[in-house]
């Protein structure tokens, strides 16, 4: 990846920054621990492991820079895992559900309170997250979730009265909403460069421009790579949306779907007008939702999922230029704000590895070695990456522990079909959920066809809601 073709928020990242180095791998070194990965999930696993265990030798190889992938590109929305709670109780039970639930929650404060004990400037705002309807056939959906967490015991969401939705999100686009004070936002690649700064710091050896060209199943593993390699008694693969064209086990499990952005250029005042001079994020109820949130200098973000299917997994270049969705993206923000004015800066792409269920998964791989992994995180990363990274640590130090035994812990829950099958179907979804959505706005009747269609992505949960 060049430098034109950084996504904005890495570019950002690096000229704020005077990066200890992190040269290629050039010989064969030795280590307790191997990460292949050097995002989210591989930083934090580095970080806790050692933490946890500091004797341990623990080495992380990334292709290319910490935050080049999702880390570094995604809409840094600090979202939980409270409205999966259907879904995961669904699979794992009313206890194991609840405890995920608070676990999430609970995350997005420890995030805070690290990046206040290491010094991370990753601005980070703990200002919540409004979900929201902006069309009838939405209406009631958080209402009812709502009610069902409350029976709990777990809700943290409240309803909005019509002033202060428009007060919250700037927009009269939306119908309706509900609040949780329990999320905010962050630039995603400030946070993920400072967990590498503080791996470095607690003494994680780093490779970076050190892709993996090779695994070794054995006992010790062997990582290599292009003019080295790695022999660890275990071994994490933390390659997230690049796992699958890897390791063509996880390929039924997964698949690709761009997340686009697009971020406006400063407008302080505008967006004060508009009341977003906070770090809210804004969610609506689409499948393939729209989302949004101020910046701290000014700025405003928007992102859309669900739009291009990558045919076999296969990252293709789209999902490192800017985004070929720039129209849509435009026109979704004159809906939210017709009055804003403010030209797009920037607009940028990247994979999601949304897995069959919409969770992530965990464990082992199969074979000889003590090779293990976590990834598909189906566009709801940022605060799920230290739930995964909290699994990946038990399991490499063999805990017998809640996290070790955690229902996301039991390797992937489902399956997509074989292509062509399975990107045909998602095209065909696709398009039916645009259409019917489509009608909805309008105040139209779906097809019947339609609606049958969009019930095996629901059927899933929402999907890529840009954190």
């Amino acid at each position: 990846m060049t430098q034109s073709q950084r996504p904005f928020w890495l570019q950002q990242a690096l000229e704020r920054e005077a990066p200890a180095p992190a040269p290629p791998l050039q010989r064969h070194i030795e280590a307790d621990v191997c990460i292949v990965g050097g995002g989210y999930t591989g930083l934090w696993s580095a970080i806790r492991l050692k933490q946890a265990a500091p004797e341990l030798n623990i080495v992380v190889l990334e292709r290319e820079l910490c935050g080049s992938g999702a880390s570094g590109r995604n809409g840094g929305c600090l979202l939980t895992w409270s409205t999966k709670y259907p879904s995961l109780r669904r699979r794992f039970g009313a206890r194991e559900a609840a405890r995920l639930v608070r676990a999430s929650e609970q995350a997005v404060l420890e995030i805070r309170d690290f990046c206040e004990r290491f010094g991370i400037d990753a601005e980070l705002r703990i200002d919540g997250a409004c979900y929201t309807a902006t069309n009838g056939a939405q209406s009631g959906t958080m209402a009812r979730l709502a009610a069902g967490l409350e029976r709990e015991g777990l809700n943290s969401w409240s309803a909005l009265s019509e002033a202060e939705l428009l007060a919250l999100t700037g927009s009269d686009a939306h119908l309706e909403g509900h609040f949780s004070p329990l999320a905010g936002s962050v630039q995603p690649a400030l946070l993920v460069r400072g967990l590498r700064r503080v791996a470095l710091e607690l003494g994680v050896t780093l490779y970076e421009h050190s892709p993996m060209t090779r695994l070794s199943r054995g006992r010790p593993a062997r990582v290599d790579t292009a003019a080295g390699s790695v022999t660890a008694d275990k071994v994490i693969l933390a390659l997230n949306a690049w796992t699958p064209g890897l390791f063509r086990e996880f390929d039924r499990h997964l698949v690709l779907v761009s997340s686009d952005m697009a971020i406006t250029s400063p407008a302080p005042a505008k967006l004060k007008r508009l009341g977003l001079n906070h770090g809210t994020a804004v969610v609506d109820g689409r499948t393939f939702v729209h989302y949004y949130r101020s910046t701290p200098d000014g700025r405003l973000m928007l992102g859309k999922g669900g739009n291009l299917f990558a045919y076999g997994n296969r990252i293709v270049g789209a999902f490192d230029r800017p985004s070929r969705y720039r129209p849509q993206l435009a026109a979704a923000l004159r809906r939210f704000f017709p009055d804003l004015r403010a030209d797009i800066a920037a607009t940028w792409t990247g994979p999601s590895d949304r897995s069959a269920t919409g969770l992530p998964f965990f464990g082992r791989l199969d074979g000889d070695g003590d090779i293990y992994y976590g990834l598909g995180y189906s566009g709801n990363g940022v605060v799920q990456s230290l739930l995964g990274a909290k699994i990946l640590t038990s399991l490499v130090l063999g805990r017998n522990d809640d996290w070790a035994n955690c229902g996301l812990a039991q390797g992937p829950q489902g399956r997509f079909p074989p292509e062509p099958v399975r990107w045909l179907g998602a095209m065909t979804v696709r398009n039916a959920i645009q259409r019917k959505e489509n009608a909805e706005d309008r105040g139209d009747e779906p097809w019947f066809w339609d609606k049958w269609l969009a019930r095996f992505a629901d059927a899933a949960g929402k999907a890529d809601k840009g954190g």
